[in-house]
């Protein structure tokens, strides 16, 4: 029996045997690749054809200059990305864009977050509650705009109907510079936090709730139950709405159209709308596209820091 256990661990196996083995390997391989190049090709053939093409499309634009009837377009380069430079309009835009991310972003989120750990809470009217605050994303945007625009309006407005019991003046909140992209912020804000409860209190449903039992027979507060346990148990949710709120702050400019188109003196001008208009009221289709070119490549270089430098300290389970 020893002889025979010796013999067996030592029995060389047959080479045909082998090579029939590293052949199905190789095929199921090959299969598996197939399939999931097959599974692949639709999404491919939709990104290639409505993304990447109408971005190769839109930056090959951008190096010709606006045709006219007497004047024909011509091939110049990167003039329009130095003309855009040179425009005190663009940086004007790009200050408000970035003044606008920077309110609406964080205060729409931390508004969310607390709307989410109340509305997740056993609170009376739990689903009243939620509903309540899901009701502003139902809304369209042009919809909750004329809402807000009805509360702005000067003199006949809620916000100044409200001012005058207390003796305060009336404001033309759209009509001045100082106030009006504050005004267009509040309603982005109003309009995006109860969107983003929704994917925090999808979270925190999933939480085990034998966590906050062993938070109470440790003796931790719900302070810092909520900060040290339930916030870092969130920072993936926190991130997919990070990335979707800079998203939004790009592309939302339906509230404009309504509420200021873009002005007092381009006060509330967006970078978005500032391309619209350049293209489609200005009809200056290659400078538009310069400042297309511009946005996805912020959003691009946004995009990889967000994904390569926070996503590697967020906490998965």
């Amino acid at each position: 029996m020893a002889g025979a256990g010796i013999l067996g661990a030592g029995h060389v196996p047959n080479p045909a045997t082998v090579a029939g083995m590293r052949d199905q390997v190789a095929k199921g391989r090959r299969r598996d690749t197939i399939h999931g190049w097959l599974l692949l090709t639709p999404a491919l053939v939709m990104l290639t054809t409505f993304a990447f093409l109408p971005t190769i499309a839109t930056f090959w634009q951008s190096l010709f200059s606006r045709g006219t009837r007497r004047r024909p377009t011509e091939f110049v380069e990167f003039e329009n990305y130095r003309a855009l430079f040179d425009d005190p309009t663009f940086w004007l835009v790009v200050k408000n864009n970035l003044f606008y991310a920077g309110v609406t972003i964080p205060v729409s989120i931390l508004i969310a977050l607390v709307m989410a750990l109340w509305a997740n809470s056993k609170i009376p009217a739990r689903s009243f509650v939620r509903s309540a605050y899901f009701t502003p994303t139902v809304l369209p945007m042009i919809a909750a705009a004329n809402l807000w625009l009805f509360l702005y309006t000067p003199d006949f407005g809620v916000l100044d109907q409200i001012g005058a019991l207390f003796g305060l003046p009336s404001t033309n909140w759209l009509g001045q510079p100082e106030t009006a992209l504050w005004a267009v912020c509040v309603v982005t804000i109003w309009k995006e936090a109860g969107f983003f409860m929704i994917f925090y209190l999808a979270a925190l449903q999933t939480i085990p709730p034998d966590l906050k039992e062993a938070a109470d027979i440790e003796g931790a507060g719900w302070w810092s139950y909520t900060w040290r346990i339930v916030v870092p148990l969130l920072m993936p949710t926190t991130l997919f709405i990070l990335v979707n709120a800079m998203i939004n702050s790009v592309k939302l400019i339906d509230h404009l159209f309504i509420l200021t188109k873009g002005g007092p003196s381009d006060a509330s001008k967006l970078i978005l709308y500032y391309i619209w208009e350049s293209a489609f009221a200005f009809f200056d289709a290659p400078v538009a596209a310069a400042m297309t070119v511009l946005v996805l490549i912020a959003l691009g270089v946004l995009a990889a820091v967000q994904f390569m430098v926070i996503d590697r300290r967020t906490h998965y389970r």
